[in-house]
């Protein structure tokens, strides 16, 4: 084995994953038990329980959208890929139901709360907790892609 350059000590070798794959029916209970299973994952057990809470939550309202709207009474798959970095949490969604209306991202921007339909927080919770989101229609595909910034990436 080498050393790492300049140091004389051993290469630091990680024995935590950098990034998980799964693919889960567009259903909601398969959804729910997807995120269950996730994040039981070493990968995502890296993360402070803030970082944890806010990536459930905007994998869930992204997963949840999928399954409401684009896919809506046809059932299908989702792949979902997560990679822990310096740079925080990236992740990246791809689906081969309905594209986006227009073929762009929701803006997101609440509305009065009276005028709010139950569940109307999605986009809004997903554009202010997510950075560098980005959708685009490629094929057949949806793909979805953000970044959640994380305590470790703040360091």
């Amino acid at each position: 084995m080498s050393a790492e350059p300049g140091t004389g000590q051993p290469p630091v070798q990680s024995s935590l994953p950098a990034a998980t794959r799964i693919v889960i029916p567009s259903d909601p209970v398969a959804v729910q038990q997807g995120l269950k299973a996730l994040f039981d994952t070493l990968l995502l057990r890296q993360l402070d329980e803030a970082d944890r809470g806010r990536a459930e939550l905007v994998l869930a309202e992204a997963l949840n959208n999928i399954v409401e709207h684009a896919y809506a009474e046809a059932g299908g798959e989702i792949e979902l890929t997560l990679c822990l970095n310096g740079q925080g949490l990236n992740c990246r969604i791809v689906d081969h139901g309905a594209p986006m209306p227009g073929e762009a991202l929701p803006q997101g921007i609440l509305d009065a709360p009276e005028d709010l339909p139950e569940g109307g927080f999605g986009w809004y919770l997903i554009r202010t907790l997510a950075e560098d989101l980005r959708y685009a229609r490629v094929a057949d595909q949806n793909q979805l892609t953000f970044r959640l910034t994380t305590e470790q990436s703040a360091a």
